[in-house]
């Protein structure tokens, strides 16, 4: 019997490992949930896996740590998740919210409803959350209403602005706007003044003109400017 040369063996062994190496490189996931997770940010809670629908934003609540916001998406009726798009940040209130979040998208998602309880340490988060999530619970059903009264809701673009972004959302009926809603707008310290002020004259102003051609509301010059551009934006993807 013939011996096989020493060389050829080792060329041998070393090709039989690289292929086993390959093959557990196939193997493994393309990439690491917790890795996909952390740059995208933070999933909605809640819901068994992804959340598939329509998705509803109430008005940012200010805090006195500072603004809470949150997303909810629909589907069939029900919350099928929660997220806060804001959230009170910065030393503390980083810890608070990391915490408190989660268990109050759950809370949301569960009582389908904004009668939620309070997280214990975070009081004024929990408090902040349940205004924002019932005004989003709202909208939902202001906007199941126009669907059913052949009204048609439209958001527009986000315009950002120097201090924060700003989203209009009109409800269009019989070619008319007849109603005009920030879903964003500028929040915390002075900003939130100026936009409780600002905000709701803008609106009335949307439906007054049926356009975009609004004035700009004295003190809130960057406010105004990211509505109308906002507001143009609706109009368009409702016909004009």
């Amino acid at each position: 019997m013939r011996k096989s040369h020493p060389v050829r063996r080792v060329v041998l062994t070393t090709a039989a490992t690289v292929s086993g190496i390959v093959l557990l490189l196939a193997l493994k996931p393309a990439s690491d949930p917790s890795s996909a997770q952390a740059a995208g940010g933070a999933a909605p809670q809640g819901g068994g896996g992804a959340a598939v629908g329509t998705t509803v934003t109430g008005d940012a609540a200010a805090t006195q740590y500072g603004a809470v916001q949150v997303r909810l998406t629909v589907a069939g009726g029900k919350i099928t998740g929660a997220e806060a798009v804001q959230a009170p940040k910065g030393g503390h209130s980083s810890e608070v919210t990391a915490d408190a979040v989660p268990k109050l998208n759950q809370a949301a998602v569960t009582a389908q409803s904004a009668d939620i309880d309070t997280v214990s340490g975070a009081t004024y988060t929990s408090e902040g959350y349940r205004t924002s999530l019932q005004s989003a619970l709202d909208k939902m059903k202001t906007a199941g209403g126009a669907q059913g009264t052949g009204q048609t809701v439209v958001a527009g673009d986000v315009a950002q602005t120097q201090y924060g972004p700003v989203q209009v959302r009109i409800t269009v009926s019989g070619g008319r706007v007849v109603r005009a809603e920030a879903v964003q707008a500028p929040q915390g310290g002075h900003s939130s003044e100026v936009t409780a002020t600002a905000v709701p004259e803008l609106n009335q102003a949307a439906v007054t003109a049926q356009s975009a051609d609004i004035d700009t509301v004295s003190g809130a010059t960057y406010t105004s400017e990211g509505y109308r551009t906002s507001l143009q934006s609706a109009l368009d993807r409702a016909g004009g």
